[in-house]
């Protein structure tokens, strides 16, 4: 049965929800604030299997974007600066007074959603994000369906559409472990892409696609997170992995698996690109889910999407949408024992 209640308030006064939604042997919290997955249980494994808070507070004070939907685009714009159609767009610079990241400070991550229809086993929230927030051109309505199926599937899927040429790629944020011990760097990890995207100091493509092929960011065959080091410690993965030039129908991208619990997480998705975060940089003052202190490595991101400013750059996918255009984005995360 589904649960609905309170979880809190913003500074602005507005209540944040909770649903609890169930189903395929997947329990999901899920939290109006973000539209964020606070919390996610496979039938039979005790440990959460995302990195999470027990209060709000902790959420806007500490999160890392913890299970949010970072937006209107998620990633990185080189400078806050692009192009559409002609016309300059200044999006505010919320990284270092450098760049953009994930849609700005005040981005759709961070402010509260609304439920528009909740069953069972799925919830359905949008939001609105107005013309002119952080540089946005254009009114941009928002959605998100996650739904729990059979097989231990959490099926997650965005929509979006405008009423002027804007930026728009969203993505699922959650930082996942498998076992619920230290750090994620036991995990063994695949992912299907024979390139990635270099970046530069500030973490921003540098616009060359480079091989994978003898380098630390091969994961073709499964490989532990933490098995390839540089100066002695472990790699500290944050880089896009170029699935395909373009949407695709979808189709398996990725599999992470906890030797320990035996744990399998399969990532199927309609994204040209993943995003591999190690979750390196994480130090959060405050304890998670079970009591548990997030430390380095705690958990990992694998976020499907358009690859990072990728409107900057001719040869990647298109982040662009327009008037009478519908985006959609579709994965699904699929969990089983090995």
């Amino acid at each position: 049965m589904v649960e609905r209640r309170a979880f809190g308030t913003l500074p602005s006064g507005e209540a944040v929800e909770e649903v609890v939604i169930r189903g395929g042997g997947l329990t999901a919290s899920i939290l109006t604030y973000g539209s964020l997955i606070r919390d996610l249980r496979l039938e039979g494994h005790g440990p959460a299997l995302v990195l999470g808070f027990e209060t709000l507070a902790d959420y806007i004070a500490h999160s890392p974007y913890f299970g949010a939907t970072p937006g209107r685009c998620a990633n990185r714009v080189a400078r806050g600066r692009c192009v559409i159609d002609g016309v300059a767009v200044e999006l505010e610079r919320n990284e270092k007074g450098i760049g953009h990241l994930h849609g700005g400070s005040d981005g759709i991550a961070v402010r509260n959603w609304t439920i528009r229809t909740l069953s069972d086993d799925a919830v359905t929230l949008d939001i609105l994000d107005p013309d002119g927030r952080a540089g946005y051109p254009g009114n941009c309505r928002i959605s998100v369906i996650y739904r729990l199926e059979e097989g231990a599937v959490l099926s997650v899927s965005y929509m979006a559409e405008t009423d002027r040429p804007t930026l728009a790629n969203l993505c699922q944020h959650s930082y996942f472990t498998l076992d619920g011990t230290e750090t994620i760097l036991g995990h063994e990890l695949t992912i299907a892409a024979d390139h990635y995207l270099p970046v530069d100091a500030d973490s921003i493509p540098t616009g060359e696609q480079r091989p994978v092929k003898g380098t630390v960011f091969d994961f073709r065959k499964a490989k532990r997170v933490g098995e390839d080091q540089i100066d002695g410690r472990p790699v500290g993965y944050d880089h896009n992995y170029c699935l395909s030039a373009e949407r695709r129908p979808k189709r398996p991208v990725a599999s992470l698996k906890s030797p320990l619990s035996g744990v399998v997480m399969d990532v199927h998705t309609t994204e040209p690109g993943v995003q591999f975060y190690a979750g390196w940089k994480m130090n959060v003052p405050a304890n998670g889910l079970h009591g548990r202190p997030y430390g380095p490595y705690a958990g990992l991101c694998l976020e499907t999407q358009i690859w990072p400013d990728a409107v900057n750059h001719a040869d990647f996918p298109n982040a662009v949408l327009r008037p009478a255009e519908r985006l959609l984005q579709e994965t699904d995360y699929i969990f089983r024992r090995a």
